[in-house]
């Protein structure tokens, strides 16, 4: 098995001007695992909260 140079990271834009970075890991297949999709859903999720937590 060949080393991946190649990098995947989840991210959104809130407002459409501010971009969130929330992970990223490194590509060994074509398919992006559940587990990592799940983890930026979950930090996204938070992100919101802790916003609106904020703003309240």
């Amino acid at each position: 098995m060949f080393a991946s140079d190649i990098f995947r990271v989840f991210c959104f834009f809130d407002d459409g001007k501010l971009v969130i970075l929330l992970s990223g890991f490194q590509k060994k297949t074509q398919k992006t695992p559940a587990k990592e999709i799940e983890k930026a859903v979950r930090l996204m999720n938070e992100y919101y909260k802790e916003k609106k937590e904020k703003y309240l």
